[in-house]
């Protein structure tokens, strides 16, 4: 899949092949060709996502992850799949990740920074496909998504002890 990144963050490394890697996963399970779709990664620090948070969201502190789809796809009914992308527009949207977060949550829950990073590009394409966690019938849904795509690449569940989303 062609992943777009923009790195403002030295910090990030290696990002290439794991952006990839997780998107690629996410189509996939959803049964969407991989080599059809575009998603935009800003991988930035928390500076910059304290700003963008600010701006999009009315929450002027850092975060783990955001994403900006490029259509709305939620679904109307809690726990039902989003509606599919429409496949004569290939770019899904953009995500951003904060590198400080990420790596302090990571910490954290013992997990690798890689690994945890995986996790929030995972979580981050699913928004970009209109899944939430809003209601809790779609953070179930969402949740075994991330579970079973993570699974899939060898990660451990994220949700098998705390059942929270990132």
């Amino acid at each position: 899949m062609p992943v777009e990144i923009v790195c403002e963050d030295g910090r990030w490394s290696d990002l290439d092949g794991l952006a990839t890697r997780a998107c690629d996963a996410t189509l996939s399970e959803l049964g969407l060709d991989p080599f059809v779709w575009e998603v935009s990664l800003l991988a930035c620090d928390d500076a910059r996502i304290a700003t963008l948070n600010a701006d999009f969201r009315g929450k002027p502190q850092p975060t783990n992850v955001l994403s900006w789809p490029s259509e709305e796809r939620g679904a109307q009914m809690a726990g039902e799949a989003p509606f599919p992308p429409d496949p004569t527009d290939p770019e899904l949207g953009d995500i951003a990740i904060a590198f400080e977060t990420c790596a302090r949550e990571a910490a954290e829950l013992g997990k690798s920074l890689p690994d945890h990073a995986t996790h929030l590009i995972v979580h981050g394409v699913l928004h970009l496909l209109g899944y939430d966690h809003e209601r809790d019938a779609d953070a179930l849904l969402m949740e075994g998504l991330e579970s079973q795509i993570l699974g899939n690449l060898g990660l451990d569940d994220p949700y098998k002890d705390s059942g929270n989303s990132p």
